[in-house]
């Protein structure tokens, strides 16, 4: 029997107005620019300077019961007005949403917390918004005060809480005390690495175990491929696509968002050319359909190119940036190979086991002939063509291994220890 459908939004749409006043210094300067406004607006019926936004406009889905449904898109592509919508926060301009089920909602570093309240007692406030009872409350009062690590400010205002205490609680209220329907923002963000994988297994467990729906929105890849099997692409406020995860992600990805498309043509992209000329590079690609791989996999890289001349004993060399375009590493192919003038040649590029820790990354690609040591001459380089990402490796529990950030971005292959 199909799972009922527990959300399904209609053409939905939201329009805000955007005013483009002039910043008055003084008491005088804004009325006396007011009354110009007024006097335009009554002699010229002209429009006050005002502009019409569409955050979302004519987005359509539905969501089944015991789904999990990424959203994705850039910044400012509507993902938060429309959880906004679905939380009942602010309503539609046009369009219609359906909700068959009790909602929460975790938008923002405390939403739905009383700031002068303790810990316990909005733990039994939200219990209240949710509609259940104290003693429905009790009974998962020292779980959620268990998850969320806070027994010791259990019954010290909120306000006083960090915004990582802050987090850690609201998820974990949201979260066990039942909801129909959870839905999270990017807020995970704020926790700790040891506490988003803490949260990204409740929520499977939350799905897999009780057949409750969630909505979840988040900018890391990995997190939306774990957790979601279809995905919502939101792009300017309209829907780019709505489909499966897999095929979601790529077309984010093409679009370079997220960590880089599949496929980089260096001909049509600007660039500060470097290196003698005897050879261009054209475009380079990732052997395979994401730009995703497991730490310790192989990566695979295909380079297109051309010479001017016949080249012989060429190599290509590679190095990786991080994100904030720090080298991590460079390599050379230690084998040669000629380079031939005419058409387009293509090359397969191959890091036999990749060391690089879980992460973003970016790569640079050069053509030339000879090694550092003795001697180096560079046909064409790019410094940035690929963008990618490094995913975890699970253990055999199905659980990501943590890499933390300060440990470094490259993982040594091997640490040997003998007692002498």
């Amino acid at each position: 029997m199909p799972s009922p459908t527990v959300i399904r939004a209609e053409n939905v749409s939201k329009k805000y107005v955007i005013s483009h006043l002039a910043k008055q210094q003084t008491l005088r300067d804004a009325m006396h620019h007011g009354l110009r406004l007024v006097w335009r607006r009554l002699r010229w019926n002209a429009r006050l300077n005002r502009e019409e936004f569409w955050a979302l406009k004519d987005v359509s889905f539905e969501v089944k019961q015991g789904e999990v449904l990424g959203i994705i898109g850039r910044n400012g592509a509507g993902k938060s007005t429309l959880l906004k919508i679905l939380s009942r926060i602010t309503e539609p301009t046009t369009g219609r949403i359906s909700i068959n089920g009790r909602v929460a909602s975790l938008l923002e570093v405390g939403t739905g917390f009383h700031p002068e309240l303790t810990g316990r007692e909005n733990i039994f406030l939200n219990g209240a918004i949710l509609g259940m009872s104290r003693a429905e409350v009790r009974a998962k009062f020292d779980e959620i005060v268990t998850f969320a690590e806070i027994d010791q400010f259990i019954d010290t205002p909120v306000k006083r809480y960090s915004s990582g205490m802050y987090v850690r609680l609201a998820f974990a209220v949201a979260a066990h005390l039942e909801p129909e329907i959870l839905i999270v923002d990017e807020v995970l963000a704020v926790g700790d690495t040891a506490f988003q994988r803490k949260c990204l297994g409740r929520m499977e467990q939350i799905s897999a175990s009780t057949g409750r729906t969630i909505l979840i929105v988040s900018h890391q890849m990995t997190v939306i491929q774990r957790l979601a099997r279809h995905c919502l692409l939101l792009e300017r406020g309209r829907p780019r696509y709505f489909g499966v995860t897999g095929t979601a992600v790529q077309v984010y990805s093409a679009n370079g968002n997220g960590g880089g498309g599949v496929f980089f043509d260096v001909t049509r992209t600007p660039r500060a050319f470097r290196g003698s000329g005897e050879a261009h590079i054209r475009s380079l690609r990732f052997d395979q359909e994401t730009p995703h791989f497991d730490s310790g996999k192989p990566l695979c890289f295909v380079l297109s190119c051309t010479a001017v001349k016949n080249l012989p004993r060429s190599r290509v060399s590679l190095t990786i940036f991080a994100g904030d375009s720090a080298p991590v590493a460079s390599g050379f192919s230690p084998e040669c190979f000629d380079l031939r003038a005419g058409p387009p040649q293509t090359i397969r590029i191959t890091i036999p086991s990749s060391p690089l820790a879980p992460g973003r990354y970016f790569c640079g690609v050069a053509l030339g002939s000879g090694q550092p040591a003795t001697g180096h001459r560079d046909y064409d380089v790019v410094l940035e063509t690929l963008h990618f990402e490094v995913l975890p490796l699970e253990n055999e529990l199905g659980v990501a291994t943590a890499w933390p950030q300060n440990w470094g971005h490259v993982i040594l292959p091997e640490v040997r220890v003998e007692d002498i």
